[in-house]
């Protein structure tokens, strides 16, 4: 079976997921991308010379399987497949927070993104999301979108999508951390951990209150910030390295994977703070790193990380967080013994590669 798939924003989890599928497959898997820049001009824009790439081409597709920042509809009319077209959502624009400084919301411009998914998902022939809260989360973004329009709102179409959509969680490469695999230091203070975009969706303000609080009542600990930083620094960020800086052993993007997998394996605890996350890649590379989880009751991490089978990972508000990860802290001893391993594995390629194998070839089918 020959499959290609159309990425439009080339970069971070969404290369990581294409190459990585295109590696592992049984199937032949071409790729077709655009750089991972100017997001929105990539859904506006990116469908046109995707499709232009497509006519030059020396493979005929027995499916094509987009992401969810493909315009699929202005895709289709320029390729007009012969073969079923799919779509992969690793976000949406429904439910994903946008930024408080961005001009488009102030100015209105920020439906039509929420416009683009939403006809995708009535041109594709089937509809894929990386976990059970995304799939929960865009039918009810999608409900609240159309209602907000004045008539002819076609409320009826969210059955339709909803039929035809399934989940088809996140396949990761995660056993290429096993090359750099470290012990953790017992002797040294807990090493806290964050490893995400530096994003306000990542909610990086209640994550360094956390720590500067508990700094303040005298608990030992390092601090470790890798993640991605983008052109303008969020100003917890800029504070964080003063406030916290008799405990940060690193703070800033690292470009080596090397160095980047040292410390995942160095460190003892992940608390999470997002506001948003449909699946949780950065979490997941950190949990098959061996590192705790301290996890808010919401989102998609419920379903990950079994809260009914591990309710010791999860806090409900901010004030248990800290006494949370004070206790942790406390019990660094015991906390290093834990093992999650087994979470995070199965969403290793050599997992998940034949799901997706089976499932993409089933389509064909159909």
């Amino acid at each position: 079976m020959k499959i290609l798939i159309v990425e439009p924003f080339f970069k971070g989890s969404h290369k990581a997921w294409a190459e990585g599928y295109a590696q592992s497959s049984r199937h032949k898997v071409e790729i077709i991308n655009l750089p991972g820049r100017f997001w929105k001009w990539r859904m506006h824009g990116g469908a046109v010379t995707l499709a232009k790439r497509y006519h030059k081409l020396n493979f005929n597709p027995d499916l094509i399987l987009a992401t969810d920042m493909l315009n699929l509809p202005v895709f289709q009319s320029l390729v007009k497949p012969e073969c079923p077209v799919a779509i992969y959502f690793h976000e949406n624009q429904f439910t994903y927070p946008w930024s408080p400084n961005d001009v488009d919301v102030e100015l209105q411009r920020d439906k039509h993104y929420g416009f683009i998914n939403y006809s995708s998902t009535l041109s594709a022939d089937h509809v894929y999301f990386n976990s059970r809260f995304h799939l929960d989360s865009f039918f009810t973004g999608l409900e609240d979108f159309l209602r907000q329009f004045p008539d002819y709102r076609e409320i009826q179409n969210i059955d339709k999508i909803r039929e035809k959509s399934s989940v088809l969680h996140l396949g990761m490469a995660l056993k290429k951390f096993d090359d750099f695999k470290i012990e953790k230091s017992e002797n040294e203070p807990p090493l806290i951990l964050w490893n995400h975009r530096w994003e306000h969706d990542k909610n990086p303000d209640a994550f360094f209150d956390a720590l500067i609080q508990l700094s303040q009542m005298g608990f030992k600990f390092n601090l470790a910030v890798l993640g991605e930083e983008f052109k303008e620094e969020l100003l917890c960020f800029t504070q964080a390295r003063n406030s916290l800086k008799q405990h940060i052993v690193q703070f800033g993007f690292t470009d080596s994977f090397e160095e980047y997998s040292k410390w995942l394996w160095k460190a003892d605890i992940l608390p999470v703070t997002s506001k948003q996350d449909f699946f949780g890649g950065s979490i997941m590379e950190a949990v098959y790193c061996n590192t705790s989880l301290i996890l808010p009751n919401r989102l998609t991490y419920p379903e990950l990380f079994n809260q009914s089978e591990n309710p010791q990972l999860f806090y409900e508000d901010e004030d248990e967080l800290i006494k949370k990860l004070g206790s942790f802290m406390e019990n660094i001893d015991e906390i290093r013994k834990q093992n999650l391993y087994g979470i995070a594995e199965k969403y290793d390629w050599s997992n998940m590669v034949e799901k997706y194998d089976d499932e993409l070839a089933n389509r064909n089918a159909v």
